[in-house]
């Protein structure tokens, strides 16, 4: 866990500290941890990241700009001339295809209105104040800002008595300064967000699980079901992929692990990614995704479109369809990943692996030649056979061969961190065979067991000897080592590394050996 440095220490007043807290009453010593801006559709947003006298950091953001008295007008008088000015039938604000032509009638509506309200307003303040007024409007109000941040992964109202809390990439959990003022703002804006996707919530109805057209995923809750009040709470859906460097920048992955794993794909081997809730497998999956050749066909099954993939891969991404309100219209994954079966994918990748009959369809997928990229929920390779072979997914141990290796992906809460904490080989009786594991005291990946079943597997669809296997894996080391160096963070950027590497492997290797950067493909990127 990132630790604030003492001498950055400032004491100051703060608001939060109770009697007795402090260096004296009503005072704390404040640590600034971090601090950096960003923008939230136009409107400029300040964050600064504190540790307080408090358990967690506290997670602060203004808009610079806007002073509460401002803020008071725009919410009281200006958003209710905006919504009589701007009339609206109820199908366009909750028809996603139609927002943005939405958006803007609401914008030039909202200038109309500060014009009038503020003819001395400066045109670039006129902007900011209108994107605010927006964003109260059609919006989640301040709690937008919060979702325009690439650092949080999450953003949680547990009722509004207390803070919003977000989950901070870096620094974990955080209380922030915003809080919704009644329960039935929470509601309003749990009810907002279920309209927008064709659902509902109320007292029949008391939870909600849906995903925005953004890809970000919501659920609420409604007192009584949480005892304590209304809740929210949305996973963000990355703008930046993960991709396979990114991952070894973090030291999430090691370049021989990232390597090895790189040589089944390229080989057509099916992996299976597994780990615990929050620790990284869907992200780690799409890492991986961006190591298949371009001249391959692909199909993603998602409860959720989290998955993006090189813009220039043959992609056909497909996600489920919840059932409507009677009930009807449900399309599930099992419907999906047979229906996966008839487009002739070469390679497919399915977001969770849950039930039985969608192992089964899996499993048999690879059985019959299709390369399949799943993850599942499991602590460790053990467990993840464990859960294979027992109720409810209770698939037999004698498909498990088709399965060439697990990757097992781990969230270290107290230190902030995620690793792969084992990649393991599958044997021929279904058994598992540990070849890295991470060691938590030592921060280090190392290897425990010699690879068996897996080089005979490669040996066998690439006619490589041992030696040529352990050589790839050099040279694929390299080329991982060159692209973290050379900043290729970009999806689209690593996938067509990647693509040059099948098609020109000399000619990446020469760039690699001289440390040149490569020319990339303007048009696909």
């Amino acid at each position: 866990m990132p630790k604030e440095n003492i001498k950055d220490v400032k004491v100051r007043d703060d608001p939060w500290a109770g009697p007795g807290e402090g260096v004296e009453a009503g005072k704390a010593k404040v640590a600034l941890l971090s601090s950096y801006s960003f923008s939230s559709e136009g409107l400029p947003v300040e964050v600064k990241i504190l540790r307080k006298a408090d358990f967690v950091p506290r997670y602060e953001i203004t808009i610079p700009g806007i002073a509460e008295g401002t803020k008071l007008i725009l919410e009281t008088k200006l958003k209710a001339e905006l919504v009589t000015e701007v009339k609206l039938d109820i199908s366009e604000i909750l028809d996603p295809k139609k927002y943005e032509a939405v958006k803007v009638r609401f914008l030039e509506a909202a200038k109309k209105i500060l014009t009038r309200n503020f003819p001395s307003l400066p045109e670039d303040k006129k902007d900011v104040l209108a994107v605010y007024l927006l964003q109260k409007t059609l919006g989640l109000g301040e709690m937008e800002a919060l979702l325009a941040d690439e650092q949080l992964e999450e953003v949680v109202v547990n009722n509004s008595r207390e803070p919003i809390w977000v989950y901070h990439k870096k620094y974990g959990w955080c209380k922030t300064n915003l809080r919704l003022k009644n329960e039935e703002m929470v509601y309003d804006y749990a009810s907002m967000i279920a309209r927008k996707v064709g659902r509902q919530i109320n007292v029949l109805n008391p939870t909600l699980d849906a995903h925005l057209p953004s890809g970000d995923r919501v659920n609420a809750t409604l007192f009584p079901i949480s005892s304590f009040g209304n809740t929210i709470t949305i996973r963000k859906f990355s703008r930046n992929p993960w991709t396979i460097t990114s991952f070894l920048k973090s030291k999430t992955v090691t370049a021989d692990v990232a390597a090895l794993i790189w040589l089944c794909i390229q080989n057509e081997l099916s992996l299976l990614v597994t780990g615990g809730t929050g620790s990284g497998k869907t992200s780690f999956l799409n890492a991986m995704a961006g190591l298949i050749p371009a001249n391959q066909r692909i199909v993603t099954i998602e409860d959720t479109r989290e998955l993006t993939l090189p813009s220039f891969l043959h992609w056909v991404p497909m996600t489920v369809r919840e059932p409507n309100p009677e009930g009807k219209g449900e399309v599930t994954m099992l419907d999906l990943m047979v229906n996966a079966l008839r487009q002739r994918p070469d390679r497919i990748l399915v977001g969770e692996i849950r039930r039985q009959r969608e192992a089964e369809v899996m499993f048999e997928a690879m059985h019959t030649g299709h390369s399949v990229y799943a993850t599942l929920h499991a602590d460790n390779a053990d467990q993840t056979i464990s859960r294979l072979t027992n109720p409810p997914i209770n698939v037999p141990r004698e498909m498990l061969d088709a399965l060439s290796g697990i990757v097992v992906t781990f969230r270290h809460r107290r230190f902030n961190i995620r690793r792969v904490l084992e990649f393991a080989e599958m044997s021929k009786k279904g058994q598992v065979n540990v070849l890295y594991r991470w060691d938590v005291r030592t921060d280090k990946t190392k290897a425990v067991n010699k690879m068996t079943t897996l080089a005979d597997t490669l040996s066998l669809y690439s006619g490589m000897s041992e030696k040529e296997i352990e050589d790839d894996v050099a040279e694929k080391v390299e080329v991982l080592d060159w692209m973290v160096k050379k900043n290729y963070d970009d999806v689209d950027q690593v996938g067509q590394v990647v693509s040059h590497y099948y098609a020109n492997p000399g000619d990446v290797m020469d760039a690699v050996r001289k440390g040149k950067a490569l020319e990339f493909n303007k048009d696909t990127l």
